[in-house]
């Protein structure tokens, strides 16, 4: 290889690596043509974009927070009880279920499942059916107040999901419920 192969290599090196310093490191601008005549600018429109992204993501950051405390508060739902054998709602119930109604009708990004339960008396069959009366009673009240039936879906789990696994009324009065979970709406 000769000298000035050698030398047009290297030459042709640095002068890359000068260009390559000179674009990454200067102050970017832009060319704009004006009247036929070329003029120069700092790069506001790409510093813009920057901070329009920057607060995209804040704003991002915000809503998340937001929606995580919408769910707090939606995990907080209090169950409601029922008398042995009934699925008919107490003063109590009516209460506790227009609480929920107001925050679903506050927040309708959010859909509701109603789960029924039952104590251990009775038959399976028998259980599975009441539980889903007594999901369907608390359906039936929180549409009555005003939330858009579509948005509630109703399970019965009858006996197989207590929450006191005891064997006397204690445990069997926990037990008989309608339990909520609080979803995003489903699109």
């Amino acid at each position: 290889m000769s000298k000035c192969s050698v030398f047009r290599g290297v030459l042709l090196f640095v002068l890359c690596l000068a260009v390559a310093m000179v674009l990454g490191c200067g102050k970017k601008t832009i060319v704009r043509e004006e009247a036929g005549v070329a003029a120069t600018e700092p790069a506001k429109a790409e510093t813009a974009k920057e901070e329009a992204a920057i607060q995209e993501e804040l704003l991002k950051g915000k809503e998340k927070q937001e929606k995580e405390r919408i769910l707090r508060e939606a995990a907080s739902f209090a169950d409601i009880y029922f008398d042995f054998d009934q699925y008919d709602l107490t003063g109590s119930s009516r209460e506790t279920l227009k609480q929920h109604a107001d925050w679903l009708l506050a927040n309708p990004a959010f859909d509701l499942l109603i789960e029924g339960h039952c104590d251990e008396r009775g038959t399976a069959e028998y259980n599975l059916a009441l539980g889903e009366r007594r999901a369907n009673a608390a359906k039936d009240y929180l549409a009555g107040l005003g939330v858009d039936d579509r948005r509630i879906t109703t399970i019965s789990y009858g006996e197989e999901l207590p929450v006191d696994a005891g064997h006397e009324e204690a445990a069997w009065s926990k037990n008989r419920r309608a339990h909520f979970v609080v979803t995003p709406r489903s699109k």
